[in-house]
């Protein structure tokens, strides 16, 4: 799929490499879940990646590649929560060295249109560690509306970590949603 500067495709095989490197840099895991990845976590990731070809499919969810000038920069996933009642969540990676540049917004902004205007979801959340400012600012700049801000709601990683929930709805882009 492709935007005005980027090429947004589906995990593959050829993909390890890159994205184990990625997801090693302590500031991409930072506000993540996940620790830094080994060689057999990245492994495992991928192939769940790999698995993940579509809302309308068996996972549910999408997740893609996202490429500049025919280099990985980072990936993005959107995922179903609810697939009955058309409401997913976004999550988006981008490795810190093209940071800066709008690639993250432009792949999430794609993402989001796949989701709203071809999927016909009716809302799609975003939710990250209330620290994840550049996420924040960047959920706010694709027109998410911040809904929540969950205080010392998680243990992760040995602390208590807030949580922000944005979210956007079919109609806050002037589409029809799924119901």
């Amino acid at each position: 799929m492709p935007t005005a500067r980027l090429t947004l495709r589906p995990h593959r095989e050829d993909d390890f490499g890159w994205l184990q490197e990625m997801y090693t840099q302590p500031e991409v895991v930072r506000h993540l879940l996940d620790e830094p990845w080994d060689e057999a976590t990245a492994r495992a990731k991928l192939a769940k990646r790999i698995t993940w070809d579509g809302l309308g499919g068996p996972s549910g969810a999408v997740s893609l590649v996202v490429e500049h000038a025919g280099v990985p920069v980072g990936d993005v996933i959107l995922w179903l929560t609810d697939r009955e009642r058309g409401v997913a969540e976004i999550g988006w990676a981008l490795d810190p060295r093209h940071a800066g540049q709008g690639f993250a917004r432009e792949a999430a902004a794609a993402l989001l249109d796949l989701g709203f205007e071809t999927s016909g979801l009716h809302r799609v959340v975003a939710q990250m560690d209330a620290r994840n400012t550049a996420s924040a600012r960047l959920a706010e700049t694709l027109g998410m509306r911040r809904e929540a801000h969950h205080r010392q709601d998680l243990w992760s990683k040995g602390e208590w970590t807030d949580t922000l929930v944005y979210a956007m709805l079919a109609s806050d882009r002037g589409v029809r949603g799924h119901l």
